[in-house]
């Protein structure tokens, strides 16, 4: 009966000490970002589910700057972006728009849907476009339908804007569309702590933690860096 005892107590311990490195590794993993050493300037990408941040402690704790997301396709419109750009900024915090692409969208809807949402402004980032695939979507268009959509929305929005936009690859998108190919913008990729090599050209920005989680805003967040 003691050695059974002695057994389950031995047991018990090897779970608690389990559980308390599975503790240790999430707070470490939720909590990490590139040096700066490495990459200078660091920043967030937020939606309206990160509900009321709090732009001056952002600015406190290192965010240089954060892309907002403004629209999805041509019906999802972000009712806190125009708040969180105004008050962002008045942290010192440089703000940029993003676009979620909608493959069941046409490209010139889309573009016209970000257009009446996101005013010009000269101190603005470069918009960024967001390509994945989506559960609400499930369509897979061939490449070259897919890289003229890209094109010509690309071509509505950085009249409206005045400067090139900043595509946001995801893995599978670009491995079955290969858009840094042959659409030449900068890069954004996507990969959590481990640098990403997916595209064919260099990549600008990073998505170094997707849920990084940080003071001054509720929830998970997404934490990029920019290539010094």
């Amino acid at each position: 009966m003691t050695g059974k005892f002695n057994v389950n107590i031995r047991l018990m311990a090897i779970i608690i000490a389990a559980l308390l490195c599975l503790f240790v590794i999430w707070n470490y993993a939720a909590a990490w970002a590139p040096p700066r050493s490495s990459y200078e300037v660091q920043g967030i990408v937020l939606n309206q589910e990160n509900s009321n941040p709090n732009w001056s402690t952002l600015g406190a704790t290192g965010v240089d700057f954060a892309y907002l997301t403004a629209t999805a396709g041509t019906r999802l419109r972000d009712q806190t972006f125009q708040s969180n750009a105004a008050g962002a900024m008045q942290a010192g915090i440089r703000v940029g728009a993003l676009h979620h692409f909608d493959l069941c969208r046409l490209a010139s809807d889309q573009a016209d849907f970000f257009i009446t949402t996101v005013p010009r402004s000269n101190s603005a980032l470069p918009p960024a476009v967001q390509l994945d695939f989506t559960d609400t979507c499930k369509g897979r268009p061939n490449r070259g339908l897919i890289l003229s959509e890209i094109s010509t929305f690309l071509s509505k929005i950085e009249v409206h804007m005045g400067v090139p936009a900043v595509l946001m690859l995801d893995s599978e998108f670009e491995q079955e569309y290969q858009v840094s190919k042959s659409i030449d913008r900068n890069i954004w990729l996507e990969s959590n702590w481990f640098l990403p090599n997916y595209s064919a050209r260099p990549w600008v920005i990073w998505t170094a933690n997707s849920a990084r989680h940080i003071d001054g805003v509720k929830g998970p967040v997404r934490w990029a860096v920019v290539r010094n």
